[in-house]
């Protein structure tokens, strides 16, 4: 599950980074570095009623909303448009519409319904400023759906396959089935077919041992990392390999163990909660729920990182490359576990300095 607090976050570093291999100590590493935006951090829009994604179609910026279902347009002035609204959605707890993605002129959506978590393909159509939400073709049902634990992350990988990451909605045992996609990240052809690449033969299955995954994004060279939502011990940054085993139930955080790949950073939740990611210039970015931070990880040292705007915009859900290579950042301060600020939710623009 998520939680969150609006807890006085401490300057100093605490071991974060590197710990031993076993799930419930740690071992000294560098802490990290705390600052603010490193090329300044600017609203470009407010009042989001719990927005969950974004995604650029082109130089346009799409947003999800979760209780909503909601498809918004946001203008480059900060304007707001109501692109449409996804049908069937039923939101509860951390269920409802969730990630989103862009590609060829259609937008895919992850969205809860009364009888499961589904992925959607929807015609786009119209300029900027006028998009309006088609027909929609669904292209994945039978998802497992929760209260928790719904994952609902999705993207197009360098290869042009759509990934999906799925929680395991509270049922752990289906994070081990390989016959279950709960508990998993899939792998999948935009029309929600298994390639024949993928690692099990036939199946959706990319990766397994998932707990609450809620990020995805891919370095330069084609390395694949995902997000993690640990139990109460560590939040994970995973490497994420064909076929590979991430752990859970059986373990959680570095443990050590053959047969599970560890992951290559982890943190205590109260400094995480990790959801949406992205990458550039060398950096993944990682936000943060309940840690109320963004996270800054070299690609070339995974096991350091350095925490961007602490504390300063609550909860953070999702970050995305703008076109001009600025990050836009989604806070979460609205989805009933936040302690929202006027003008909450917002989009966050934080420029680059590197």
């Amino acid at each position: 599950m998520e939680f969150r607090t609006r807890a006085c976050l401490v300057a100093s570093g605490l071991a974060i980074g590197l710990l031993c291999g076993c799930a419930t100590s740690e071992r000294p590493a560098q802490p990290p570095t705390r600052t603010g935006g490193s090329g300044g951090d600017s609203t470009v829009t407010e009042e989001l009623d719990a927005p969950w994604s974004i995604a650029f179609h082109g130089s346009t910026a799409l947003v999800s909303e979760r209780d909503t279902a909601r498809i918004l347009e946001i203008g480059a002035d900060g304007t707001r448009y109501e692109v449409g609204v996804v049908d069937d959605v039923e939101p509860s707890g951390e269920g409802g519409l969730l990630g989103i993605a862009v590609r060829e002129g259609h937008l895919f959506a992850y969205y809860t319904t009364a009888d499961g978590n589904r992925i959607e393909r929807f015609d786009l159509t119209g300029q900027p400023g006028k998009l309006v939400l088609g027909s929609g073709t669904t292209i994945l049902t039978g998802l497992p759906a929760a209260a928790n634990h719904n994952g609902g992350r999705i993207a197009f990988g360098p290869d042009g396959m759509l990934y999906a990451t799925v929680g395991d909605a509270g049922n752990r045992p289906t994070a081990q089935d390989r016959a279950s996609l709960g508990g998993k990240i899939l792998r999948m052809t935009p029309d929600g077919r298994a390639p024949a690449d993928n690692p099990l033969p036939g199946s959706l299955v990319y990766s397994y041992g998932h707990r609450n995954p809620q990020g995805i994004t891919w370095a330069p060279d084609g390395r694949m990392f995902a997000s993690e939502f640990g139990q109460n011990t560590w939040d994970e940054l995973n490497l994420i390999e064909p076929g590979g085993n991430y752990g859970w139930p059986e373990v959680e955080g570095i443990a050590g163990r053959a047969g599970f790949i560890d992951p290559v950073q982890q943190w205590k939740p109260a400094e995480a909660s990790p959801s949406g990611m992205t990458t550039i210039d060398g950096f993944v970015y990682l936000a943060n729920l309940r840690g109320e931070r963004l996270r800054r990880i070299p690609l070339d040292d995974l096991a350091h990182s350095t925490e961007l705007l602490v504390g300063e915009y609550g909860r953070l859900r999702d970050v995305a490359v703008a076109p001009d290579g600025s990050l836009w950042l989604l806070t979460n301060n609205t989805d009933g576990r936040g302690d929202p600020a006027a003008g909450d939710d917002r989009i966050v623009r934080l420029g680059l300095d590197n």
